[in-house]
């Protein structure tokens, strides 16, 4: 068994795209090729779980922000070095439709049909809800936020951190539901309190170190800082409602590695992988044959506000929604 995925080159290929694992891609049997925006825990259950299952499964990485690998994929159409992507929103995906091939894997029959993609061209490998990332020692006596209408209160300005959306699928589902639940004026006041960020990591890593009280980010990337023992850390899920997307994960348009790239895309939507993917990165399965309360200690989904958001008018809407932003952002200057 070989699978090729280390450590050091994932963590160092975190901070600039690159490959994670062997330099160079083999194309023969056996080798598939996956650009993913995931952490190195939710790589790291992947290849764990084919270990065990597809000894003969080679996985090779390379790690970048969704927005940034989607366009390396457009650049590369002529010649395609991706037979992966995994994984981003719907309202990011239907920008690039081009770039992917129909496929319906024989797991995806687990999956609720409310999830699917008509024509097959993403399946749901997992389902992200929007939290608020709090850390309780930085509120400085003011108290936590509940809503997403306390963020745009003044007293926020300066203490709220997010990704930029037009390279970050996170960020962009955040901004968009805020603007549909709460408006134009709101998304303004919001950008005039709020610190934009190239890498949705650094969110994660400014709240954590405590260089801003609130960061806005899914639950499951904010989640493993409690896990990990930092009491100060608080996920808030806002009463007024937050938003909840489907992850998504596609097969690449003339992916190099034909039927090896359709086995390991069956691995990552597989059962053992969803569960791993629960235990070690915090990720609600899209498959609807888990309970997630068995593996983690979440939320049940009923108990949670959602907001619902319509993740086509995401998508057919933005370049029109980016320039709104741009222009709130632009005005805080």
């Amino acid at each position: 068994m070989t699978i090729d995925f280390n450590r050091r080159a994932l963590l160092a290929g975190l901070s600039a795209t690159g490959f994670a694992g062997f330099p160079a891609f083999a194309q023969g049997a056996g080798n598939a090729v996956i650009y993913t925006s995931n952490n190195e825990q939710g790589i790291q259950s992947i290849t764990d779980v084919a270990r065990k299952n597809l000894p003969n499964l080679r996985l090779n990485f390379v790690t970048g922000g969704s927005g940034v690998l989607l366009r390396r994929m457009e650049a590369e159409l002529a010649k395609p070095q991706a037979d992966i992507f995994w994984s981003s929103s719907a309202n990011t995906l239907g920008a690039f439709k081009p770039l992917f091939e129909p496929y319906r894997s024989p797991e995806a029959a687990a999956i609720p049909a409310s999830l699917a993609e008509p024509q097959n061209l993403w399946t749901a490998s997992n389902l992200h809800v929007v939290v608020q990332m709090v850390n309780r020692n930085q509120l400085g006596g003011n108290p936590e936020p509940k809503t997403w209408a306390d963020l745009l209160e003044p007293r926020w300005k300066g203490k709220v951190i997010i990704a930029d959306p037009a390279n970050s699928s996170t960020a962009y589902t955040i901004l968009w539901g805020v603007r549909q639940m709460l408006g134009t004026d709101a998304l303004r006041k919001l950008a005039a309190n709020t610190t934009v960020t190239p890498a949705a990591a650094t969110v994660l890593r400014a709240v954590a170190q405590g260089e801003f009280t609130v960061g806005l980010t899914f639950e499951s990337n904010a989640y493993a800082y409690v896990a990990g023992g930092q009491r100060e850390i608080k996920l808030v899920y806002a009463a007024d409602g937050t938003f909840t997307t489907p992850e998504f994960l596609v097969l690449a348009k003339g992916a190099p590695n034909g039927d090896v790239a359709r086995r390991a895309f069956d691995h990552i939507i597989s059962r053992d992988v969803q569960i791993a993917l629960l235990e070690n990165a915090f990720r609600r399965p899209s498959r609807g044959d888990i309970d997630v309360s068995k593996f983690a200690d979440l939320p049940n989904i009923d108990s949670i506000k959602v907001f619902p958001i319509n993740e086509d008018d995401a998508a057919a809407k933005r370049n029109d929604f980016l320039a709104e932003w741009q222009t709130a952002i632009a005005a805080t200057r």
